[in-house]
């Protein structure tokens, strides 16, 4: 745990995130002892941002002028942080009492941890598979057909790790909405890989951490709930574009030179066909919906604030 006179950065990435980023912070208060130096990297918002800070001191907020993406505004952020710690979240989370000092006390148990992930939960009270293996080829398509329709399927229940028991345990990568990043492990190897817009970027970074001899630890007695979907959700399109053209992106880079060029337009033409469908479907968009309910979780995960639905006006 952190004692009161220490301090925590945290990078929280906003793009017109008005209306949850109010509740967030609220639900970071309770989440550590810690003295709390909080950057807003915002993506040139629109909408009252500064209302939603309100009268909280420790609250900084960086205005990138446009929107530059994920990965590239918390680059952006977390350069501005110091100390050896530094929280990314997405502003639609809302964190359990306790859950951050939970993830720091981790990183002490685990000295190689350049990132360290919370259990998510989504709003229906499913645990959402933050601690995933990397994607494969085989493992990747047959997630990516038939996921939507067959959540169960063995390729997205080996690349979710969904049938695994949920314990603090090392993952080949972390879900980017809620990070605790080791600033030694993130400075190495340079942060998020600005070349990607949205999507695949915490995938990469949780792929770098462990080329260069760190480790990304999932620990789920540290918990939140994360509404997901909520700065996509304005430009629905776009975003799915957006998912697949990463997807590609992530998948390529491991399938180089000239003799995998017929494999890589195999991907392509794949990948682009699923996006066209995902866009005129909304069941195929949703891909496979998160399959173990909360209850099903056995160890003492923190209770979720009975007042989420006030923080971040989204029922549970």
């Amino acid at each position: 745990m952190t004692s009161a006179a220490e301090s925590l950065a945290v990078v929280v990435v906003t793009y017109d995130s008005a209306d949850v980023l109010s509740g967030f912070l609220d639900s970071l208060e309770l989440a550590t002892s810690a003295d709390l130096d909080v950057i807003v990297s915002d993506n040139g918002s629109t909408d009252r941002l500064e209302a939603a800070v309100g009268d909280r001191s420790f609250v900084t907020v960086l205005s990138n002028g446009e929107n530059l993406g994920y990965g590239r505004a918390a680059n952006a952020g977390v350069a501005k942080a110091s100390g050896e710690f530094v929280l990314v979240a997405n502003p639609d989370l809302c964190l359990a009492p306790g859950s951050v000092d939970e993830l720091l006390a981790a990183a002490k148990r685990w000295p190689r941890a350049a990132s360290l992930g919370p259990l998510l939960l989504t709003v229906e009270g499913k645990v959402y598979p933050s601690a995933r293996r990397l994607p494969s080829l085989g493992k990747g398509i047959g997630h990516a057909l038939i996921g939507w329709a067959w959540p169960s399927n063995p390729w997205t229940a080996q690349y979710r790790r969904e049938v695994d028991e949920v314990v603090e345990r090392p993952a080949e990568w972390l879900s980017g909405s809620c990070l605790l990043l080791r600033r030694a492990g993130f400075d190495e190897i340079g942060g998020f890989d600005p070349s990607y817009f949205m999507y695949f970027e915490d995938t990469d970074l949780g792929e770098r951490f462990s080329r260069a001899g760190w480790q990304n630890v999932y620990v789920p007695s540290a918990a939140a709930v994360h509404r997901g979907g909520h700065a996509t959700s304005r430009n629905r399109k776009a975003m799915i574009s957006e998912h697949h053209r990463s997807a590609y992106q992530y998948l390529s880079r491991h399938y180089r030179g000239w003799k995998l060029w017929p494999l890589r337009m195999l991907l392509r033409t794949g990948l682009a066909a699923r996006s066209s469908a995902a866009q005129r479907f909304s069941a195929v968009a949703a891909g496979a919906e998160p399959q173990l309910p909360v209850e099903a979780v056995k160890l003492e995960t923190p209770p979720i604030p009975s007042r989420y639905g006030e923080l971040t006006g989204v029922q549970p």
